[in-house]
């Protein structure tokens, strides 16, 4: 049973790819990333919004006011509903992508995050344990204000036994 489970690893963690029966071609898979992060933040973007839109217009005008001869689009802009469709058929999974990354960082700093919370509790709990000792050791110790109240009491009485003495010269 353990080795079942250390042979399926993390639940979060992929399972290594099988060999095919076709060999696929090989590519940078971090490269492949970064590039479908970098788009989509670009998707992202206002900016983005702005140049589609104004393809978009560019594209409806061009084919509503512009003579036979010179529109592209001889359907009722049906090439540019599949230029559209196109665009989001590759937008989303290169979005999904891109949240698939971005998730796995999260969850890498969410256990560092964590490590470094236990190491601070175990370092407070450290340090607690370290600061009551002390307290312990220094309750114990005679502190500089309680050996001069002392010292004080003692002179108080010895004063007084003086001033009794100069008094009362018969009694020593």
């Amino acid at each position: 049973m353990a080795l079942e489970r250390r042979r399926r690893g993390r639940l979060d963690q992929p399972r290594e790819v099988r060999r095919a029966l076709v060999p696929t071609p090989a590519y940078d898979a971090d490269a492949f990333g970064r590039l479908s992060e970098r788009i989509a933040r670009f998707i992202g973007t206002g900016r983005f919004l702005v140049y589609m839109t104004v393809f978009v217009v560019v594209w409806l005008l061009w084919n509503a006011v512009a003579s036979d001869g010179l529109a592209y689009d001889d359907y009722p802009f049906i090439f540019l509903t599949l230029i559209l469709s196109l665009q989001a058929s590759y937008a989303a999974p290169l979005i999904l992508l891109a949240q698939n990354r971005q998730a796995d960082r999260d969850r890498v700093q969410y256990e560092q995050d964590r490590a470094r919370a236990e190491r601070n509790i175990a370092d407070t709990d450290y340090l607690t344990r370290e600061l009551a000792a002390l307290r312990m050791a220094v309750g114990e110790v005679a502190t500089r204000d309680f050996v001069r109240s002392e010292l004080r009491q003692l002179l108080d009485e010895l004063d007084e036994r003086a001033d009794d003495q100069s008094t009362d010269p018969g009694r020593s």
